[in-house]
């Protein structure tokens, strides 16, 4: 019982001859405090690690772990469609995160933000075509998310023969690269094409519809035909505009021509024949003037298709403006006949009144003010008539004067005949002529 009544007098005597190092948990928790016979706390010597620091830096790696593991789970996932030089095909699914690594590049490069866009990044090609989405390495070509866009045909039966040379590609001797952007351009304007194909017969036969002499009134479904097919015009045009635009920023800048050319820095026999005569630059920009040509066809033939509609709707306002006016001169002529009426109608007002006249005892006379009635409105409704007519007739153009024929008399003068005057008052003065 002594012995232990002094232990606490000896505990931290002996504490104070331990190492230092032995004094602080080796889990990093904070120093151990031994208490004193009166209740005092003893804590580590200064020199000792401090736990607080250590159990700080244990918290922040634990949440940036979880941090890692959260946004990995949220990354969305690609279905990723592989096409290698041979037209092989192989279809796998992967994140967003380890997409991007994969292919040394960043987040952002496969946003896709854009309707149409050619960028590079890292010697790759990175594509964005309305919905189709690809990655262009000098090895393969990927397709991102190619589902649910009908895309499954043209995808696995005609791309791979193309990109193995069994297509018609201009660019098949010219490396990888060249025939996966000549495939993806063509199809992009095979698809421009296909629409302009689709509504150029839709719009000619409703503008045929509706200019059609042997139709007097204006069908209006055919005019709500017509907006849609001109809203789908617009939308064509926009995107022709946009292909082009995005391949002449290309064609502009050649510092973006040398970047889309993958091969010459990554294979050295490519390089070689890049610096023994074969420009892959020239050919690059020889394939994207080509689809810029084919843009601007499509172009020229959607404004002919607009230029058409124009017209057509012209020639549709001025047939109601037509019937407009036929109907507001209908208008015009029964007020004028209703003006008539009523301002002979004041003699029968005059005699509705309640007042005894010798006129109302001969019965002759009812017919004879009924009839001055009509007859009178008869006659001024006549003459509103035919002033509203002198009106509205067109104006004469005024005639002009032929001019004077000239004749060839022996000896070489050139004499001129006598013009009548505009007004038919007799001949004018000949026409003086040189000898």
């Amino acid at each position: 019982m002594e012995c232990l009544r002094g232990l606490p007098r000896l505990l931290p005597r002996a504490l104070r001859l331990l190492p230092r190092g032995l004094c602080t948990p080796a889990w990093g928790l904070a120093p151990a405090r031994a208490t004193g016979p009166l209740g005092g706390s003893w804590a580590a010597p200064p020199g000792a690690p401090r736990g607080p620091r250590l159990a700080g830096e244990m918290h922040q790696l634990r949440t940036a772990d979880v941090a890692q593991a959260t946004l990995a789970s949220v990354a969305p996932v690609f279905t990723v469609t592989k096409f290698d030089k041979e037209g092989n095909v192989t279809s796998f699914e992967r994140k967003k995160t380890d997409l991007y690594q994969e292919l040394g590049l960043q987040a952002r490069d496969l946003r896709f933000q854009h309707l149409m866009s050619i960028t590079t990044r890292n010697n790759r090609i990175i594509l964005r075509m309305e919905y189709l989405k690809a990655v262009i390495t000098p090895e393969c070509l990927l397709i991102l998310d190619y589902r649910h866009l009908n895309l499954e045909q043209w995808l696995f039966r005609e791309l791979p023969a193309q990109l193995a040379g069994e297509g018609q590609l201009v660019t098949y001797p010219l490396p990888f690269e060249f025939r996966a952007m000549e495939a993806l351009l063509q199809y992009r304007i095979s698809k421009l094409q296909g629409k302009l194909r689709l509504l150029e017969p839709q719009i000619l036969d409703t503008l045929e519809a509706l200019v059609d002499p042997k139709h007097s009134s204006v069908d209006r479904s055919k005019l709500h035909v017509l907006l849609q097919n001109g809203r789908s015009l617009s939308e064509l045009e926009t995107d022709v505009t946009v292909f082009k635009e995005a391949l002449l920023e290309i064609l502009d800048d050649e510092e973006r021509l040398e970047e889309l050319c993958l091969s010459k820095w990554s294979d050295p026999e490519v390089f070689e024949q890049s610096s023994a005569g074969t420009d892959h630059a020239e050919e690059m920009e020889l394939l994207l003037e080509n689809c810029h040509r084919l843009a601007e066809d499509l172009a020229h033939a959607a404004r002919e298709l607009r230029a058409l509609i124009d017209a057509s709707q012209s020639v549709v306002f001025l047939s109601l403006d037509s019937h407009r006016n036929v109907m507001m001169r209908l208008s015009l002529q029964l007020t004028m006949g209703t003006f008539s009426l009523s301002l002979f109608g004041l003699i029968g007002v005059a005699f509705g009144m309640n007042l005894e006249s010798s006129l109302e005892e001969d019965h002759r006379v009812f017919w004879l003010v009924t009839g001055v009635m009509f007859m009178g409105s008869g006659l001024i409704w006549r003459r509103l008539l035919s002033f509203l007519g002198r009106q509205l007739e067109a104006p004469v153009p005024p005639m002009v004067a032929p001019l004077p024929r000239k004749t060839l008399r022996a000896g070489g003068r050139l004499d001129a005949k006598p013009s009548l005057r505009p007004d038919g008052l007799g001949s004018s003065r000949s026409v003086l002529t040189p000898r």
